[in-house]
């Protein structure tokens, strides 16, 4: 079985970025969304965001947070996933089969009808 794999991260604790340069074929605006996302979700909510996917190809967003940080959001955590994954579907969907399609090596055919 293989582990998850990281596409991108933020902690409000480094107050650093992570970017997997595994990925560094992806367009640069979809690089720079992910970076805001990433950025914008530890400023507002604390603690730490990864987006991974897991060994299907699903892309996951895995939070963390220290036990004694009483500044993080667990609720606000829960809130602005559930936002993002609606407002960035598109996008979400898209990162699942690229990776679907150049890292798992699934044949991904469309119906064009």
């Amino acid at each position: 079985m293989m582990d998850t794999v990281v596409l991108c991260g933020a902690s409000s604790y480094e107050q650093k970025y992570y970017f997997n340069q595994d990925f560094d074929s992806l367009p640069q605006a979809v690089k720079d969304e992910l970076h805001i996302m990433c950025v914008l979700y530890t400023e507002d909510v604390g603690g730490v965001l990864t987006l991974e996917f897991d060994d299907k190809g699903n892309l996951e967003f895995k939070v963390a947070s220290d036990e004694g940080d009483y500044l993080f959001d667990e609720i606000g955590s829960v809130l602005k996933i559930k936002q993002y994954q609606e407002e960035k579907r598109e996008l979400l969907e898209s990162l699942e089969l690229y990776y679907r399609t150049f890292f798992l090596g699934e044949d991904t055919e469309f119906d064009l009808e």
